[in-house]
């Protein structure tokens, strides 16, 4: 239980409040949201990016909005499904199966939370530009921000106990934070969501992204540590046994 104590405590006691700063946060815009008070202020942020001649045509370079394409695909269902699945096939491969849970875990079930969030608030896709991409569910809250928040950090969460170095950590949780951020504005530069459905969907996914790093840390008390894992997964499975029931 060491990292309850000292330095281990504090970041602990750390991760908890920041989740329970989401959560409260998210409470408090979901609720702005149902009573319609962010709706002015919503509708003029999807209009400040298209031209105002011609709201079909969004504001800068043509190549922006192809690059704007390009970049929230990466938030879509498809590819993070695909990166899960392989994230978890190199998982399985190294016999970890208790880190292979918590990935498809933590995606799955913030999949499904997020469609019970969609469909509960029921709040509708911007209406006042056309659509730059498909988009099909309920707007609140986003669930190409909440999925790629969800995805990605808890990924360079683990990505980052492989190394000891503060810059590496850094650089990866930063690459992660970074994805997560691009993902949410291209949606709403493509016109398919207010910008408060994309705060409200990188909160839930922040929250969810640190429960997974508490329950990742937790099962490191009682196994051997997930940077050692995958070093040992990387000389062949037959040299590792499976993780402890």
């Amino acid at each position: 239980m060491a990292l309850l104590k000292g330095p281990g405590r504090l970041r602990l006691l750390g991760l908890v409040a920041v989740i329970g700063v989401c959560c409260l946060g998210f409470a408090v815009l979901a609720d702005e949201v149902v009573e319609r008070e962010t709706q002015s202020f919503d509708e003029t942020v999807v209009r400040s990016l298209r031209r105002t001649d011609d709201p079909r045509i969004p504001v800068g370079p043509k190549w922006l909005l192809a690059a704007a394409r390009d970049v929230t695909s990466l938030g879509s269902g498809t590819v993070l499904a695909l990166i899960t699945v392989g994230v978890c096939g190199f998982l399985m491969l190294i016999r970890r199966f208790r880190s292979l849970l918590l990935v498809a875990g933590s995606t799955v079930g913030g999949a499904l939370v997020n469609s019970l969030l969609k469909h509960f608030f029921a709040r509708p896709r911007p209406s006042v530009v056309p659509h730059l991409a498909e988009a099909f569910a309920p707007s609140f809250p986003s669930g190409h921000a909440m999925l790629s928040a969800i995805v990605y950090l808890t990924l360079g969460a683990l990505l980052s106990e492989l190394t000891e170095r503060s810059r590496l950590k850094a650089y990866v949780l930063g690459m992660a934070v970074l994805l997560s951020f691009l993902v949410g504005l291209t949606r709403v530069y493509l016109g398919v969501h207010y910008l408060t459905d994309i705060i409200g969907g990188w909160m839930m996914g922040l929250a969810w992204a640190l429960l997974t790093v508490l329950l990742v840390r937790g099962a490191k008390r009682t196994s051997p540590a997930l940077r050692d894992e995958v070093r040992k997964g990387a000389s062949g499975p037959e040299e590792m046994p499976p993780d402890p029931a």
